[in-house]
């Protein structure tokens, strides 16, 4: 689908460690600011433990999960919107991603400099929040000097443009992000065409030391206030402890790992399973002998959509969709089964797939 998640944050918070945990791509992570010039893209498996119980039932000759991209973006420092530092491509960057995950620094470690010299994740947030925000204003302002001629001409649709280019314009003036901004959703779409980057879905990842791994610590209680009015998740992660466990050779080794640490799985599936809701993704499957496949679609998306995500004929000759839910799937073991059971349903072209759906398509192109 092309959808990707954007890793931001000051320098030396941890950003490249996660990304080389998450991804088969080795971005260099010297202990210095600006050690990511390009942006890396990894593309990442998305853990379900659904796909892994189809396989088991099923017994299909192959797997194949789902996957999104994630991309590794330059650090920022103070002034970015202003060109400082790689300030620039950075914000390039960001605008072509579909979703943030800043991670923050929330551990101390006097080995590991801080480019403002001490730590504190709510200014470091701050810091590029300001900066963001700043490049959306300019690209505010730019857009009502074009649309309030327009509205003065009599256009009504500008004069509505205006209105709403207006209340983001004063929200992103008092420091706060477009993502909160007071504006109707239908009203979004004058600002679609901008791709402001504080409009964009955020994760915030707090990067502990190993001692706080399990339950956190006062930064991120800091951090957890600081976002309390985005509406967005908090995830703690220790990018030391996820190296170590991306270094073990074999699953056995992973999960002794984790089991000797008291966690129940590994920070980075939680943050690539986040990351996926996070652009409002969720997952159907087909399984049969040859195969059994999570295919990738957005929420709200009809039958002959997540049709057309296998083949866009699919789409295009959609006669029907075979439905089976995955918790009956498990109940009753079988398509037969659940054929017998009446756990099979016939769904048109208005059906609204469900997460973990079981789906096989009658098509006529």
């Amino acid at each position: 689908m092309g959808l990707q998640c954007g890793i931001v944050g000051l320098p030396n918070v941890g950003k490249s460690t996660l990304f080389n945990c998450l991804s088969n791509a080795k971005a260099q992570a010297a202990n210095f600011p600006f050690c990511t010039i390009e942006p890396n893209v990894g593309t990442i498996t998305v853990p379900d433990e659904r796909l892994t119980k189809l396989e088991q039932m099923v017994k299909p000759q192959r797997v194949v999960p789902t996957t999104i991209e994630i991309v590794d973006i330059a650090g920022l420092v103070k002034g970015a919107s202003k060109g400082e530092g790689l300030g620039n491509k950075f914000l390039a960057n960001i605008r072509d991603t579909d979703a943030i995950i800043h991670v923050l620094r929330c551990f101390d470690d006097p080995n590991v400099v801080h480019v403002d010299g001490s730590v504190n994740p709510v200014r470091d947030k701050e810091i590029i929040d300001i900066e963001l925000q700043f490049k959306d204003l300019e690209s505010v302002d730019k857009k009502i000097q074009k649309v309030d001629k327009l509205g003065r001409a009599g256009d009504k649709d500008s004069k509505k443009a205006t209105e709403v280019l207006l209340v983001y314009k004063e929200h992103l003036e008092k420091g706060l992000n477009a993502r909160t901004a007071p504006v109707a959703e239908e009203d979004k779409r004058h600002i679609a065409d901008l791709a402001l980057l504080t409009a964009k879905p955020v994760l915030y990842v707090c990067n502990v030391d190993e001692a706080s791994a399990k339950s956190g610590n006062a930064y991120v209680e800091l951090v957890k206030a600081a976002v309390a009015n985005e509406n967005a998740e908090v995830l703690i992660i220790t990018a030391a402890i996820e190296a170590e466990i991306a270094s073990l050779e074999t699953f056995e080794e992973r999960e002794m790992f984790l089991s000797d640490i008291g966690l129940e799985e590994p920070g980075v599936n939680k943050l690539i399973k986040s990351a996926y809701r996070l652009l409002s993704l969720q997952t159907y499957f087909t399984a049969g002998e040859k195969e059994v496949r999570a295919w990738t679609i957005h929420k709200g998306d009809t039958a002959p959509q997540a049709a057309g995500v296998i083949h866009t004929d699919f789409e295009k000759g959609f006669i029907r969709a075979e439905v089976i839910h995955y918790a009956d799937f498990v109940q009753y073991g079988s398509e037969s089964a659940c054929r017998d059971n009446g756990k099979l349903s016939v769904e048109g072209k208005e059906y609204i797939v469900q997460d973990g759906d079981l789906m096989h398509f009658r098509f006529n192109v």
